[in-house]
């Protein structure tokens, strides 16, 4: 039967697919929708970023091209509550629709402060919030860094609060401190200060400040970005937060090493007073030598109290002088009687030094000597002489038939001392027997012969000699040796390991099984 014929229009897949796409993009060009983020997951590969728009009733899945993402004020965060503006459009592989954004901006006030909580709370848990993590700002830097805008009112109240406190060299990098943009310069600025080097063509800063203007939470959202936050955290050159009014907070302001309420608080801060520095020198400078002129006078005082004390020089040398003086007369006559002895005592030596007295002394002298080497001579030739006569007297007594008599004298003192040491030594002997045969007995008895004896057999490795303890250690095609009680022959491993059968029980005559 044939259908019945229409005149409705046939489309294909595709046909119709574009044209629901031309529909929806020509009725819903530019869009803004407010949503939850659900299922981000950061961006893919391809560096496009998917996820899902959704509120109570329904939900739209949602994408940010590559292209578009670095434009992005805020990046999304899974759970964010947000203010989508874009334009809808259809993916026809799949017959959805869909939001391709090209703005982001958090649903209201209390989403945007949620966000910064939440921000804060996750890099306190990182700890760059920590306070033993803050530097100490030098007192009086010689060159401070400004991170800001170079045309706003901020820069200004900066120099002439520093030029009216305490002068001193500025570098401004300059920035934008609100827009796309910002957040990514502030923290390229912070980073770029503490890449320059001391004595580089651009110093590097001792100090720096970041520093803007009041405004709402949107305008200051950009020093509330974990770019700036890591950055100016990260920083080794101490940093001062000079980012709105007192009433103004940022994440940036518990990352710094220093928080001031406003930017020129913050420039405050930076250097001490100059007027105030040369008047505190001059009062130091002024105790300073009335300290030391009270010291100089108290030790005047006390020297000239010490001096009155002192005896005079004269008579201190007075009585030197005396003793000196009368050193001196009394060395004179000693001298004088000292030479007087000498000359005595030489006068009475001189006569015993006469030629013929000495030649005398010397003739006694050398008879002695001759007496002496005489009486020498005599003596050992008598020493000599008794000896010899002693050698021969032993030689007479060393012939062979003395020696064989004191061999048989000896002999006959110790054959009586052998014949009892026999018995002893025979006893010993047995007695060490008995005791080697009962060890060696429990040696046996002990011993894995015996154990084979009952039928068992042991065996080894046929190359290392190692005893063979499990079926697990043997491989097929293995040598070993199997010693039994009469004992050993070789033997090689088939295959695996058999299992043993169950041997069957006994029957009796009728083929019943016994129960013996």
């Amino acid at each position: 039967m044939q259908p019945p014929a229409s005149n409705a229009h046939e489309f294909s897949v595709s046909e119709l697919a574009m044209a629901v796409k031309r529909a929806v993009e020509d009725e819903f060009g530019f869009v803004r929708v407010r949503g939850e983020i659900s299922g981000y997951r950061g961006q893919h590969s391809s560096g496009h970023a998917y996820f899902t728009l959704k509120d109570d009733a329904a939900s739209i899945d949602a994408v940010v091209w590559k292209t578009t993402w670095p434009r992005l004020r805020f990046k999304p965060e899974e759970g964010m509550e947000i203010i989508a503006t874009g334009r809808l459009t259809t993916f026809p592989k799949s017959s959805k629709y869909q939001i391709v954004i090209e703005q982001i901006e958090p649903a209201g006030a209390g989403a945007l402060m949620a966000l910064l909580e939440e921000r804060r709370k996750k890099l306190a848990a990182e700890g760059l919030f920590a306070a033993e993590r803050k530097q100490k700002l030098p007192y009086l830097p010689r060159i401070i860094g400004v991170v800001t805008s170079p045309t706003g009112a901020v820069i200004r109240d900066i120099l002439h609060r520093l030029d009216d406190r305490f002068p001193s060299r500025v570098i401004v990098w300059p920035v934008r401190v609100q827009g796309d943009t910002a957040a990514a310069e502030i923290a390229n600025a912070v980073l770029g200060f503490n890449a320059l080097t001391p004595d580089g063509p651009v110093p590097r800063p001792d100090l720096l400040i970041v520093a803007r203007g009041g405004g709402s939470i949107e305008d200051l959202w950009c020093f509330n970005e974990e770019a700036v936050v890591r950055a100016v955290a990260a920083s080794r050159i101490p940093v001062i937060s000079g980012v709105g009014h007192e009433t103004d907070t940022t994440l940036v302001d518990f990352a710094a090493d220093h928080r001031a309420p406003t930017p020129t608080a913050a420039a405050e801060a930076a250097v001490p007073v100059r007027a105030e520095l040369i008047a505190y020198v001059d009062d130091q400078g002024a105790r300073t030598r009335n300290v030391v002129r009270r010291q100089l006078m108290s030790s005047r005082d006390r020297l000239r109290a010490a001096a009155g004390q002192l005896p005079r020089p004269l008579d201190l040398l007075s009585i030197a002088r005396q003793r000196l003086d009368k050193a001196d007369s009394e060395l004179s006559a000693s001298l004088r009687h000292l030479g007087q002895g000498k000359r005595l005592a030489l006068t009475r030596s001189a006569t015993k030094l006469q030629p013929s007295i000495v030649g005398q002394r010397v003739s006694v002298m050398q008879q002695r000597l001759a007496d002496t080497g005489r009486r020498s001579t005599s003596g050992i030739a008598r020493y000599l002489e008794q000896r010899r006569a002693a050698y021969d007297k032993a030689a007479a007594q060393l012939t062979p038939n003395a020696l064989r008599t004191d061999i048989r004298h000896a002999r006959a003192q110790f054959a009586p001392q052998a014949e009892r040491l026999e018995p002893a030594y025979r006893r010993i002997l047995s007695q060490g027997s008995e005791r080697l045969a009962t060890v060696w007995k429990l040696v046996e008895s002990l011993s894995y012969r015996r154990i084979l004896d009952r039928g068992f057999a042991l065996i080894t490795d046929g190359d290392s000699g190692h005893i063979i303890r499990s079926k697990d250690t043997v491989r097929p095609g293995q040598s070993l040796v199997v010693d039994v009680a009469d004992g050993s022959f070789g033997a090689n491993v088939s295959g695996a390991p058999a299992q043993r059968k169950k041997p069957k029980p006994p029957r009796d005559d009728n083929g019943q099984t016994s129960l013996f």
